[in-house]
């Protein structure tokens, strides 16, 4: 154990920088891969929280106040009910800020759907005017317990009493009002009511409210929202984030892992001579294993540790989403476990890659077996194996056993080992042999001299080369370690040796180029898939018309103003390009099992710019355009016809095209204005899309509309789904600093082992006249070709990778495929050439160290 424990403190001292680039590299996957984790329990454990401890309702049923809604806690599957309470909608306004709301009246404290109180304290009577709002309706409004709210038009005016925690569909300007608690008497004049159920079977979610809206009529129903909904909005883009860091943190583990089995392959080829010492002093092959084994088990390990540490000390202390993630899960009962398990799974799994390498170092023998010399990445045929070029020169005369010293005069002189090598590379490049000395009268009984020595046979032989001919058939590919027809082409053709000979030795040996080159295309096409990322989120935000956002800014007009009224005064501001009227609805799907959004938008003079994936626009009666997530709710495909009920009057339509659709997880069917009015002529707008011109800043011109409205418009900035992925920029930067840090580590493998194979061939590339710049050359040359050979497969493979990853998560968000954006030409040309030049620049000093070596040195490592 003593000598073990000295020879590992040995290479820890002889390879600092690799032991450090593995710490590094293993602590950088570890802290990816917790905070994936933390980010996928910050995105599921808040909503489930709050609903276990509200004793939350699965599903929420807004109907008219007319219904009857005593007779849906009879139907099987409902456990209990929360409600009916009287709603009306509402707009209030706190320091600057309006939000459109639902007041709900509720005489007590619900047992179902109890919202838990997170500030201030729950409906009093003692404060008639006092409401309780939802805590992201509050952070909107910037309010807080003891704050008033005005409802503009009005002269009421509300108390903020307390915060509450709710787990049904959150508040999204423009989207969803938010919930505000109030009591009954300040809901004086309700337009409807909404009663809450609780089932025994989750599963049941969809036949319960088939079976409720059979019951209570189409034509009851305004508004239907499950658990799954809320859920799946509560998730939102932290689930997105944490699928983003779990995939990178995985590929990123893989990509490590490999490189420290290519790590530890080109070391042991590297230290034959040491192992084989160590075997003859008395280390067993176990011994050799565990000394490898431990020593990359004992990086990754402290990597692991440190990552381990600095998440759970730093973790919450990162500003931003990041930050918040970790806090909660922290306090989550699993993440001990977590801690504990991950660092672990990453440790044993690097362990398992360096368990083949470290074996193949055991079965290095004792005593070092002499291997044909190596040649300029292959192997020299004839010249340094030991095989003629031609025939034998001493063929031996019929009848004639020749013996003693005429057997020996036979025998040509051995040449020197250097002259061998010089001899058997200038084959190779075409180049005349060295002129030998004439063939001398040998000693002996017999005066027989040596014959001279006939040209070398075609490969394949001299019977199968000339059948091959007769056959007019293309002349066999040359044996192992001769140039192929185009080096020699090329050389033919004044190309630098240094660059045939680069391209040569980094190729020749396939099934090892093809190993180094796999394990460096790894992490470069991960680097490609994050640029894709990146590249998709700035374009939400450079060209958000082509990602389903036309329009900037959504205004909602109140009684005060007609529509001819608002439409002036809106196409009056100098930034608004164009409004489109529209209005949005809430419809039952076939089978009543579940709420979509219905919009009209545009007229026929002037239709809405909808951004299509396929398809046509909705130019005709009754036609329309759909997002992917509707396509996926009705199973339907473009072309098909779909029926739905708005109230309790049916709406059919033709979908011609697919839309990409940010809002409402793409359960939206769209269509023109028009279309609406022919169902309902008195159908009036609702809402104004505007679209600005190219440089207005939304808000400036959201300000002065709200200012020339004098109170009758509502205007909000159209909501960006990029905006929630913020963070996701400093995720793909991380991420992308870790695999280039893996990427180094597999260079500089690479690098070392190309260094180390071409010691063998300085002597004969030194014999043949090329300068020590030139053998330099050789070296950076053949590893820039590995590397430029791994970026050219990282791109090919990586741009169409990413393109199906993004459009696949757009499919199950319900935005749909077609959002993928690759990263620009310039872009990927900046990427390619800076790996190559980078590979060059570490390949330069290592190989120029290599070809100045002394003679003594080069002979050493030749023997």
């Amino acid at each position: 154990m003593r000598a073990t424990l000295r020879w590992a403190h040995s290479d820890l001292r002889t390879h600092r920088g690799e032991a450090l680039f593995l710490v590094l590299a293993t602590a950088g996957i570890v802290a990816s891969l917790l905070l994936a984790t933390a980010l996928f329990g910050y995105a599921t454990n808040p909503w489930q929280r709050v609903f276990t401890q509200s004793h939350g309702a699965h599903v929420w049923l807004h109907t008219d106040t007319a219904a009857d809604t005593g007779k849906l806690a009879e139907l099987d599957g409902v456990d209990s009910v929360a409600g009916p309470y009287p709603t009306a909608a509402a707009t209030v306004a706190s320091r600057g800020s309006r939000a459109a709301v639902e007041l709900r009246g509720t005489p007590e404290r619900p047992s179902v759907g109890r919202p838990p109180v997170v500030s201030g304290h729950w409906l009093d009577p003692a404060t008639p005017n006092g409401v309780v709002l939802e805590s992201r309706l509050a952070r909107a409004l910037l309010a807080e317990p003891g704050d008033t709210l005005t409802v503009p038009g009005t002269a009421r005016e509300l108390t903020v009493v307390g915060l509450a925690d709710s787990a049904e569909p959150r508040y999204r300007p423009g989207e969803q009002p938010g919930l505000v608690w109030a009591l009954p008497s300040a809901v004086p004049d309700p337009g409807g009511q909404v009663i809450g159920l609780r089932l025994t079977d989750p599963g049941d979610t969809s036949y319960v409210v088939q079976r409720a809206v059979t019951v209570l009529g189409a034509g009851a129903i305004g508004e239907v929202s499950t658990w799954q909904q809320a859920r799946a909005e509560a998730q939102g883009d932290n689930r997105l984030l944490g699928q983003v860091l779990g995939l990178f943190g995985l590929g990123a583990l893989v990509a490590a892992g490999l490189a420290v089995h290519g790590a530890i392959g080109t070391r042991i080829r590297g230290h034959l001579r040491d192992l084989s010492v160590l075997k003859a002093i008395g280390f067993t092959p176990g011994q050799v294993v565990r000394i490898f084994l431990l020593q990359h088990l004992a990086y990754a390990l402290l990597g692991a540790v440190a990552a381990a540490a600095l998440a759970e000390a730093l973790g919450s202390r990162i500003p931003g989403r990041l930050g918040d993630a970790v806090g909660v899960w922290q306090g989550l009962p699993g993440h001990t476990v977590a801690l504990f398990v991950i660092p672990v799974g990453a440790v044993l799994f690097i362990g398992a890659t360096t368990g083949l390498a470290a074996w193949r170092a055991g079965r290095v023998p004792p005593v070092p077996v002499q291997r044909p010399t190596a040649a300029l990445g292959g192997r020299l045929t004839g010249a340094n194996t030991g095989r003629a070029f031609g025939r034998d020169p001493a063929a031996v005369v019929p009848g004639m056993q020749p013996t003693g010293t005429a057997a020996q005069a036979r025998r040509p002189a051995a040449a020197p080992p250097v002259r061998r090598l010089a001899d058997g590379l200038r084959r190779v490049l075409g180049l005349r042999p060295t002129p030998a000395a004439p063939d001398r009268q040998p000693t002996g009984t017999t005066n027989q001299t040596l014959r001279p020595q006939p040209a070398a046979a075609p490969p394949g032989g001299w019977p199968t080369g000339g059948l091959r001919r007769v056959l007019g058939l293309r002349p066999a590919a040359p044996r192992a370690g001769q140039l192929s027809d185009l080096a020699r082409r090329a050389l033919g053709a004044r190309v630098p040796p240094a660059l045939v000979l680069g391209w040569h030795k980094a190729f020749t040996r396939r099934p090892r180029s093809l190993a180094t080159v796999a394990r460096l295309t790894l992490p470069l096409l991960l680097i490609v898939v994050a640029m894709s990322a990146w590249t998709t989120i700035d374009r939400f935000h450079s060209t958000p018309e082509q990602v389903g956002l036309p329009t900037a800014l959504s205004v909602r007009a109140d009684a005060g103003l007609n529509e001819r009224q608002t439409r002036a005064l809106l196409e009056r501001d100098p930034g608004v390009t164009a409004a489109y009227p529209g209005v949005e609805t809430a419809a039952l799907v076939p089978g009543q099992t579940a709420t979509i959004a219905l919009r009209g938008l545009g007229t026929g003079q002037d239709p809405y710019p909808y951004t299509l994936a396929e398809g046509r626009p909705a130019s005709g009666a009754d036609e329309a355009v759909a997002g992917q997530g509707l396509l996926d709710l009705l199973d339907v495909r473009v072309g098909d016809w779909v029926r739905m009920t708005v109230g309790d009057q049916p709406q059919i339509l033709h979908i011609v095209g697919r839309s990409i659709e940010p809002d409402n997880a793409g359960r939206v069917i769209s269509t023109s204005l028009d279309t609406l009015r022919a169902n309902d002529p008195g159908l009036r707008p609702t809402l104004y899309e505007l679209r600005l011109d190219p440089g207005a800043d939304p808000r400036e011109v959201a300000d002065r509309l709200a200012t020339a409205g004098r109170g009758h418009l509502d205007v909000h900035t159209v909501t960006n789904p990029a905006d929630g992925l913020s963070p996701l920029r400093a995720v793909v930067a991380g991420l992308i600093a870790v695999l280039a840090l893996i990427g180094l580590i597999e260079l500089l493998t690479a690098i070392g082992g190309t260094v180390r194979e071409s010691e063998r061939d300085l002597l004969a590339l030194k014999a043949i006249g090329l300068s020590p710049r030139q053998i330099t050359a050789i070296t950076v040359t053949a590893t820039g070709c590995t590397a430029l050979a791994a970026v050219l497969t990282a791109t090919a493979l990586g741009l169409p990778l990413a393109h199906w990853l993004i459009d696949a998560q757009g499919r199950s968000s319900g935005i749909g495929a077609g959002i993928a954006q690759s990263p620009s030409a310039p872009l990927m040309l900046l990427l390619g050439a800076a790996a190559v030049l980078c590979a060059a620049a570490l390949a330069a000093l290592p190989a120029a160290r290599a070809a100045r070596r002394r003679l003594a040195d080069t002979l050493s490592a030749v023997a």
